[in-house]
């Protein structure tokens, strides 16, 4: 007897991934009073919409200083189909002092959106809840990053690293 098993990545797949990064999120605005609540359903739905069409090839939240990360969480894409651990959300950092830095949200496209006509990348994003404006991301400040946590659905996962103060 044999079977095959087939399963394409889909809008569900998507939603739940971006649910784990969410409710980071979530966690983030309990601790620290940022970003607002209206702000996180956005990006989540937003992560969802360009999940399910591969887009995506990393996406990053946190707090800056000037040009410099304070604190963050990052997540690489992988839409290799190999199986991979799929982690609770959470272990969310706390106890640093952000009052005076910046909120900022990053998203950074993959190469398959860079292969959309022009016209194509436009239509998208008008239908995003997110207008985003390209711009280069913080760069590492003092501190150090460290690999914490996974999530995984249907042969695509998002490695977490969080980037925190000495």
């Amino acid at each position: 007897m044999t079977r095959t098993a087939s399963e394409s990545f889909t809008l569900t797949h998507a939603k739940y991934l971006a649910a784990k990064v969410t409710s980071d999120m979530l966690r983030c605005l309990q601790n620290y009073g940022r970003p607002a609540q209206s702000d996180i359903n956005n990006y989540g739905t937003e992560l969802a919409l360009l999940l399910r069409d591969d887009y995506v090839a990393a996406y990053e939240f946190g707090f800056s200083q000037g040009d410099q990360r304070l604190l963050s969480w990052h997540y690489v894409v992988d839409s290799s189909g190999i199986s991979s651990t799929d982690d609770r959300p959470g272990r969310i950092v706390s106890g640093v002092a952000v009052a005076s830095a910046t909120w900022f949200n990053q998203l950074t496209f993959s190469s398959a959106w860079f292969a959309l006509p022009q016209a194509e990348r436009d239509r998208i994003c008008t239908g995003l809840p997110i207008q985003r404006v390209t711009k280069d991301g913080p760069k590492d400040g003092r501190g150090y990053w460290t690999n914490d946590l996974n999530y995984s659905a249907s042969g695509v996962s998002l490695g977490r690293r969080t980037f925190r103060p000495y």
